[in-house]
């Protein structure tokens, strides 16, 4: 593609994409702890954090986007990787099957009575290589240089 010389201005979808990427990255929040009960869970979280972090490339540019989250995608998925390995292996220490998982019931000071399962841990696992495939994916495609 030829270059013409003429700068565009995109203030306007650089304001709104702010504003959306910041409401989208809560309601990857919101999916992944309603998992468990509902629609959702660390891999739907995963693409839509991923759609969140698209849509800062699109508003702005590769070399700004990684500036702004310098994050080697092939790591975080390698890390998110091991948590779901290391929780499905931890099972076998307390003499269960393989991805067995507990759940139980803490006080914590703010929230009161919260619900706690280890498959949180799993999903985070998942949540991280999904973020970081997706990414490695659409960088590598994206990338001219």
């Amino acid at each position: 593609m030829k270059k013409t010389g003429i700068k565009t201005n995109d203030v306007i979808l650089q304001t709104v994409a702010k504003l959306v990427v910041f409401i989208v990255l809560i309601f990857s929040f919101h999916l992944f702890f309603t998992g468990h009960n509902a629609p959702g869970g660390g891999f739907v979280s995963g693409l839509v954090t991923a759609g969140a972090i698209v849509l800062l490339l699109i508003a702005f540019d590769i070399k700004t986007v990684k500036k702004i989250l310098p994050i080697n995608y092939i790591k975080v998925a390698a890390f998110g990787l091991l948590i779901a390995v290391l929780t499905g292996i931890g099972s076998f220490f307390f003499g269960v099957p393989f991805l067995s998982h507990t759940h139980g019931h803490i006080h914590l000071p703010l929230l009161g009575d919260s619900h706690l399962a280890t498959a949180v841990l799993f999903d985070l696992g998942v949540y991280f290589v999904v973020v970081g495939i997706t990414m490695t994916i659409i960088l590598t495609i994206g990338e001219t240089e």
